[in-house]
C-alpha cells in the first residue's frame, strides 16, 4: 500500500516511541519514529505523508516549534500531540495552530486509535476538497481574459445585452463567448457555472443569482 498515510511519530522518549509503533503496527498502521523534531525536519522531503504524532518537549526543537516550521514548508499533515506536560494554554495554542487533537500519556490504545482515524478522515475530506477546488481553478485559468470577464459578470445574472453594452461589443459576440466558456467549464447549466465562481470565491453564495436563462 505505497498510498496508505504513515503514521510519524515524533517524540525523544525511546520507550515510548517503542510502545507506541508496537500499538500501531498491530493495529494495521506503518510507522515511521524519530527521536528528534530536527531528525524528522531532515527526513521530511522523502518521507510519506501521513499523521504526525507529536511530543510538546523535547530537546533543541520542541513540538510547537516544529509545527510552526512545518506551517512554514506549507506541509498540512494532520498533528497530534501527544505529552506529560500538558497544559490549557499550550494546548490551546496547538489546536488554534492547526493541531487535530492534544491528549495526555499516557493514552489508551483506543483513545488513540480514533483519534488518529479522525485525523486522517478529517485531512482526507480537506484535501480532496483542495483537489476539487484545483481542479476548477485550473479550468477557470483556461478562459481567455474576455472570457473572463464575460463569466464574471454572466455569474452575476446578467444578460447578454448587458454585458454587451458593458463590454462594448456586440450580443451575439457575447452568446458565442459564453459557450465557449460553458464549454471549458465542462457545465451544462447556468446554476453549475454560478456554483463554479462561489466555491472559487469569484462569487459570494449571499450574492448568487436566480439559476436563470441569462440570454
Amino acid at each position: 500500500m505505497n498510498g496508505a498515510p504513515v503514521i510519524h511519530i515524533v517524540d525523544d522518549d525511546t520507550s515510548f516511541r517503542t510502545a507506541i509503533s508496537r500499538v500501531l503496527k498491530v493495529s494495521g498502521y506503518e510507522v515511521a519514529d524519530y527521536d528528534s523534531a530536527t531528525r524528522f525536519l531532515r527526513a521530511i522531503e522523502d518521507a510519506r505523508p501521513g499523521c504526525i504524532l507529536l511530543d510538546v518537549k523535547m530537546p533543541a526543537l520542541g513540538g510547537l516549534q516544529l509545527q510552526e516550521e512545518l506551517v512554514k514548508l506549507s506541509l498540512r499533515w494532520p498533528i497530534i500531540f501527544m505529552t506529560g506536560h500538558g497544559d490549557i494554554p499550550t494546548s490551546v495554542r496547538a489546536i488554534k495552530a492547526g493541531a487535530e487533537d492534544f491528549l495526555a500519556k499516557p493514552v489508551s490504545k483506543q483513545t488513540l486509535l480514533e483519534a488518529i482515524e479522525r485525523a486522517l478522515d478529517r485531512h482526507a475530506s480537506i484535501q480532496q476538497h483542495q483537489d476539487r477546488l484545483n481542479s476548477l481553478k485550473s479550468l477557470i485559468s483556461a478562459l481567455t481574459a474576455r472570457e473572463n470577464e464575460v463569466f464574471a459578470l454572466m455569474v452575476r445574472g446578467k444578460l447578454n445585452k448587458q454585458i454587451a453594452h458593458q463590454l462594448g461589443t456586440s450580443e451575439r459576440t457575447i452568446k458565442a463567448h459564453r459557450h465557449v466558456v460553458m464549454h471549458k467549464l465542462r457545465v451544462q447549466s447556468f446554476a453549475e457555472a454560478v456554483s463554479i465562481a462561489e466555491r472559487v470565491g469569484l462569487l459570494a453564495p449571499s450574492a448568487s443569482p436566480d439559476a436563470k436563462d441569462a440570454s
